[in-house]
């Protein structure tokens, strides 16, 4: 392996100092194409700019297309022409090549500007720069000319006009190398160049240059390796024709072809030996360097180039010097890289001559290319299991049967891809050897065909993988590998029905049902044509070779089983598993064969067995599959539906004559009868169930004799369970299989009336069995009774089926608490606590996990309920609030209800989700008492569950304005509801509530948390106001968090007391500037939003306690900030302290002339609170002073250098946060700022400001209008 030193950027090379050129034309026509070279072979090779100035005698200006060049400013035609990729590429290098011959400076000042206008960059090489300057120079030059306003380049850009530029690019280079290999390339001055301009480029930090020189050096050595190979063969070949003629007897030795061939191999040698210095130049120049590149894609153009080198010569290239850097990549992080490294290795391994070379390789990474068959890129680990199918092709002795076990499991992957690959290595490992057949001896079928044995390998195989259920997938993984294997279904049923030869071994039984489970599955697979639940890919459309193979594969298995299936059922009778699956095998026959066969006395068999299996059998699986054969036979179109609806309706009356006459003894003799009269009514009526799921039964009332067997139930309440839950089923049937034929629209209003006084009668009933002594009696009415509250609500009148309205029934308040009731009890319980649906056998994972899809079914059942408005929203509060503590259960769940219920009504939703925190923090009081402490674990999990909901409302304020408004209001009066158990003074009862209704503020918009906020003083004291014990935090930090809108909405990097403060400072220097100097045009818009503010204040009525003048300054404030104060709590904190030497009366004095409202009591009470504060205020104020002074002084130098003046407007910022389906125009409203004003343009500012609409909703119609006995605003 070569050594790969860094390579400069102005790679030197040999210098030709008298070239001549001459066409390039194959070595036949021009052997002497290419002139001597006196310095080749020698230490030192003139650099570039000496080739340049040797290259100055050319005459003239090139011409390329048609256009003149000069310099090499008008190249970009030959960028053009390739990008569009319309002309022929031939041609652009044929008219390059005339200009190369005409003046190479020029023609190769043309080639580097090409790629570097192929890199994106704007720049263009000049001559004098071509001339004068490095290549490390010029490509900084370039550096400098590139576009930084877009990352994109040719090679990346998206769209049509880009679509074909790589392809047409690459093809560009290989023709060039292709046109330029007999004469140009070997002149030591193109190709020089080149190759240095592309390492140079390729070793830049500009990500262009990088990928684009790399892509362009990759495919240039793939071109010189085809040279290199043609005069590899050429050496050959002359090597061959000298030998020849040198062994030659004297006397026809031809002398002058013996020094001519000497010559020719000379020459082809040093041509060889120039080609492979290049690609060892290329190599250690660019690819040692990229294929660890940073970017992905360059490292994949540099691995999927090496694998075309290895594969194209591998006399060269084929070892292990070259093979090292595609096993160290396999580790790369990026699933196309590592998908690249497959690729190439499969192109090698293909070759069985190349085996031998690999071995080493295969040595060493065969363990990493095993584990890339679990990759978690899916196509990588497709490649990686193709491989590996190559590798066993080339040799059995690599792969360990532990390699192999480790593919092996993967033919029951859930990705098709995989499980295809990996079915292939399975088929190629086990199935690749078969016994060949002697010429001219008859074909051998059944038993004795050579597909026998393999079959049996299958069978065992598929129960070795302990996957039994998984059938299905085994077979679709084989099915494109082996489908002549699958389908000799007469090998299978030989397999079963005949006698093992001699010699053979039988089947066990355990086989035997393995082999009918694959048989099913292959003729499944073969009448179905698309792969099993869970790996399809949608729906594909067949071609037309696949539609008559499939009508081929149903004539066949229907003219073989209709024979076989009749023997089969009579010889596994009573075996239920192998009966079941054998009866489904009707439901893929082409019936009509059945006629045209003449196979009517096989169809007659057929019948007759399933009539005995269903006297024989009681097993619901067994009795449900007999259902669906004789429905699957049952088919009006085909002429043997009469014969079958005969045999059918023939055991149906067998059945329930049967049935009606045990019922009656039964019935008679309820306290007396034995365990045989039971058993004998219950497997009658299974069966009877098992046919009604199915088919139509209306015309055997059935629903008098069960309705009397159930109503027996309740009234002794001894009857055994299983016939209660199966008399529960059959009733359900009845109803369906009547509401079924009154919906075609053709029924009697007598049919109406019946249907609705049996579904009422039966809906009781099913009531009256939900408190039931056994819980599957109970689970089964519970089941049916949501599936019939559901199917018989208001929905079912959609669709044009109003003739059905009678039959609507909407369920009882106490039908309703029971079924609330049913879930709570039995399906929010411990895993452990659930002793009666594991019966008893709490070990067993299987067990517990089924009993688990029970209560996540029955939860489903309930929430359908919710979802659709059969029962009332808030009865979902009991199960919203079991959210967390089911979470890893239910949580997918109740998280869905939750979202359907929001989509239906966010509102009630809203309204039911803080039901169901307060009903929580009832039962937490209930059990920890009203002195509890709120960093106790059931508090801080109502809190997080808390978040949890509030995390459901998203982003978008503004649809869920309405809802979130409403749950605060409801959550406030849940908090004053109680008086407190202290007697007076102390905080109301569930005040800590309001800790958990904070986890909401931060949903609210800006001027709906002002109004919350003083919906919350309605339910204040004044007492209230001045506690600050740790009990009344609660209320302190929720009245905290409607007042932090500001800095919430408009991202204010200020917060607390420093931005108040801050703000009150700056509107102390703008209130003369904003009265004096303002124009006409700033006059304007603060009337506007005052105009705006007295609508909206207007809109409210005057709560009980007016909100206050806010004590913070005595400078006078224009309109627009007196909008603000007059939002501000009634016990809002200080924002500034009054002048030491300004007497608090001066104050009052002077604020009524903005407020216009007389000093009443409670403005006499905030005063006071706000002198009590004093002191804690400074001490904050002082802190936060430095920094507002900073921000200040950074405020009025931004402003001085933006032009913006200080009586300038505050913008209007936009929340990020906003989706855009309901931008909120007025989201800073009267906001203080102590951030930089933001210069948007005025137009903008004042068409925003001129759509400020502060109704966005109606406070009153969702908040009462009886709080406290005055109305709410």
């Amino acid at each position: 392996m070569i050594a790969a030193p860094e390579i400069p950027a102005d790679f030197p090379y040999a210098q030709d100092t008298d070239t001549q050129f001459s066409s390039d034309t194959d070595f036949s026509e021009d052997p002497d194409g290419r002139s001597s070279n006196s310095t080749k072979g020698k230490g030192g090779k003139k650099g570039k700019k000496a080739a340049i100035d040797k290259g100055k005698g050319a005459k003239g200006p090139g011409r390329i297309n048609g256009h003149h060049q000069e310099n090499g400013m008008e190249s970009i035609m030959l960028f053009e022409v390739v990008k569009m990729g319309r002309s022929a590429t031939q041609s652009v290098v044929d008219d390059w090549i005339e200009s190369y011959k005409h003046d190479r400076d020029v023609a190769l000042l043309d080639l580097i500007n090409f790629f570097i206008q192929c890199s994106g960059c704007k720049g263009v090489v000049s001559g004098e720069m071509f001339r004068n300057m490095q290549n490390s120079e010029i490509i900084r030059r370039m550096t400098e000319e590139f576009d930084e306003d877009s990352g994109d380049y040719p090679l990346t850009i998206a769209g049509p006009l880009w679509k074909k530029f790589k392809s047409s690019f690459c093809e560009f280079i290989t023709v060039l190398v292709r046109q330029c290999q007999y004469s140009i390339i070997y002149d030591e001055y193109m190709m020089d160049t080149v190759i240095s301009l592309l390492t140079g480029l390729s070793d830049s930090q500009v990500r262009a240059f990088r990928h684009t020189s790399t892509l362009a050096a990759m495919k240039l050595m793939t071109a010189l390796v085809n040279v290199a190979l043609n005069l590899s063969i050429n050496m050959d070949n002359t090597q061959r024709q000298y030998e020849a003629e040198r062994n030659k007897m004297v006397a026809k030795r031809a002398n002058d072809r013996l020094e001519l061939l000497l010559q020719k191999r000379k020459e082809l040698q040093e041509n060889q030996d120039e080609i492979e210095n290049m690609m060892n130049a290329i190599f250690k120049g660019v690819f040692v360097h990229r294929y660890r590149d940073s970017i992905a894609e360059i490292r994949a153009i540099c691995i999927e180039e090496i694998g075309v080198w290895m594969k194209l010569y591998s006399d060269a290239f084929l070892n292990d010097s070259y093979l090292k850097y595609v096993g160290w990549t396999m580790h790369d992080k990026q699933g196309e890289v590592r998908l690249k490294c497959l690729t190439a290795l499969q192109g090698l391994y293909y070759n069985r001559e190349l085996n031998a070379r690999l071995e080493l390789f295969t040595s060493r990474f065969k363990d990493r290319i095993v584990s890339m068959t679990l990759d978690k890129e899916y196509d990588v680990a497709v490649q990686a299991i193709k491989l590996l199918t190559l590798v066993l092709n080339s040799t059995d002795e690599v792969l360990t049967p532990e390699d192999c076990e480790s593919v092996y499991h993967l033919v029951y992957s859930a990705h098709r891809p995989v499980a295809v690959a990996a079915g292939e290595f399975l088929y190629k490992k086990l199935f690749s050897q078969r016994e060949p057949e002697e010429e001219g001896a008859p074909k051998r079928r059944g038993r004795q065909s050579p597909n026998a044995n393999l079959i049996k390998t299958t069978v065992f195989f598929f129960l070795e993988s302990e996957l039994h259920e998984h059938a299905a997938y085994l077979v679709d993984s084989l099915w494109d590998c082996g489908p002549e294997l699958l389908k000799d279904w007469d090998c299978m049923i030989s397999l079963l029905l005949d006698d093992p030869l001699p010699g053979e071994e039988a089947l066990s039984d355990r086989q035997e049902t393995a082999l009918i489970e694959i048989m099913l599955c292959t003729v499944r697979q073969a009448a179905e044509c698309h792969p099993p639940v869970g790996r399809g890919t949608g729906k594909r459309v067949m071609t037309a070779k696949e539609k008559k193979t499939q009508l081929d594969d149903r004539t066949r298995m229907t003219e073989l089983f209709a024979v076989a299936l009749p023997p089969l059922l009579a010889k596994y009778a009573v075996d239920a598993e192998k009966v079941t699956n054998l009866l489904q095998l009707p439901q893929f026959f082409d019936l009509e064969i059945y006629t045209t066969g003449r196979l009517e006395k096989h169809l007659e068999a057929l019948l007759r067995q399933i009539k005995e299996i269903v006297e024989k059998h009681t097993d619901t699986e067994v009795l449900e599959t007999c259902s669906k054969t004789y429905h699957a036979l049952c088919n009006e179109e085909f002429t043997i539906f009469n014969r079958v609806d005969i045999a059918r309706s023939q055991l149906l009356d067998e059945l329930v004559d049967k049935f009606n006459r045990l019922l009656e003894d039964f019935l008679q003799e309820c306290e007396d009868t034995d365990e045989d009269d039971a058993y004998q009514v219950l497997s009658t009526l299974k069966r009877i169930t098992a046919f009604h799921n199915a088919h139509d039964l209306s015309g055997w009332d059935l629903f008098t004799s069960n309705f009397k067997l159930l109503n027996t139930g309740i009234e002794n309440g001894d009857m055994p369970e299983q016939i209660v839950i199966h008399s529960l089923q059959c009733t359900h049937y009845v109803i369906l299989w009547h509401l079924a034929k009154l919906s075609e629209g053709s029924s009697r209003k007598d049919d109406m009336i019946t249907l609705r006084k049996q579904m009422r009668a039966f809906c009781m009933m099913c009531q009256r069995y939900l408190t039931n002594v056994n819980t599957a009696v109970k689970e089964q009415a519970f089941t049916i009774l949501c599936d019939l509250l559901l199917i018989f609500s208001h929905q079912m009148v959609a669709g044009g089926r109003e003739h059905l309205e009678p039959l609507v029934y909407s369920p009882e308040d106490s039908l309703q608490s029971e079924l609330l009731a049913f879930i709570l009890n039995h399906v929010f319980i411990d895993q452990d606590d659930d002793t009666n649906s594991t019966d008893g056998q709490q070990d067993d994972e299987a067990v517990k996990i089924e009993a688990l899809h029970k209560r996540r079914n029955l939860l489903a059942g309930y929430c359908k309920l919710i979802i659709y408005c059969v029962v009332e929203m808030k009865t979902g509060a009991d199960i919203f609030k079991q959210y967390m503590r089911y979470y890893n259960d239910y949580g997918d769940i109740i998280k869905e209800t939750m979202s359907k219920t929001r989509q239906i009504d966010k509102i009630q939703c809203a309204k039911t989700l803080i039901l169901s925190l307060q009903q929580l923090f009832n039962e937490m009081l209930s059990e920890l008492g009203h002195g509890f402490d709120r960093s106790s674990s059931a508090f801080c999990g109502i809190k997080e569950l808390a978040r949890r909901f509030s995390l459901t409302f998203g982003l978008d304020q503004v649809k869920t304005r309405d809802a979130i408004a409403m749950l605060h209001k409801d959550g406030i009066e849940f908090s004053f509801k109680d008086p407190s158990p202290q007697g007076d003074g102390g905080p109301p009862l569930n005040l800590a509530f309001l800790d958990i209704l904070s986890e909401f503020s931060s949903k609210l918009m800006r001027q709906d948390k002002r109004t919350v906020h003083m919906y919350l003083e309605r339910f204040m004291t004044f007492q209230m106001a001045l506690q600050r014990e740790d009990c009344w935090l609660p209320l302190i930090s929720y009245r905290n968090s409607l007042q932090a809108g500001g800095d919430d909405d408009t991202m204010s990097v200020m917060s607390g007391y420093s931005s108040r403060g801050s703000s009150v400072r700056s509107k102390k220097s703008k209130a003369p500037a904003a009265t004096t100097g303002t124009s006409a045009a700033k006059r304007k818009l603060p009337e506007e939003e005052s105009s705006s503010s007295e609508v909206w204040q207007q809109s409210i009525q005057t709560p009980v306690m007016l909100p206050s003048p806010h004590l913070t300054s005595t400078a006078m404030r224009d309109p627009k900030r007196g909008r603000d104060d007059s939002y501000m709590g009634v016990y809002a904190l200080p924002h500034d302290q009054p002048q030491p030497h300004q007497h608090p009366q001066q104050h009052h004095q002077q604020t009524p002339q903005h407020h216009q409202t007389p000093m009443d009591y409670n403005s006499q009470v905030t005063w006071m609170l706000a002198q009590r504060q004093q002191e804690e205020a400074r001490q904050q104020q002082e802190r936060a002073m430095n920094y507002v002074k900073l921000r200040t002084n950074l405020q009025h130098a931004i402003r001085r250098g933006t032009g913006l003046m200080e009586e300038d407007e505050e913008p209007i910022v936009e929340d990020v946060m906003m989706s855009s389906e309901g931008r909120m125009d007025d989201l800073n409203e009267g906001m203080d700022f102590d951030t930089m004003d933001i210069d948007l343009p005025p137009s903008k500012n004042r068409r925003e400001r001129s759509e400020l609409k502060p109704d966005y909703f109606d406070p009153a119609s969702i908040m009462d209008e009886s709080v406290l006995g005055v109305s709410m605003f």
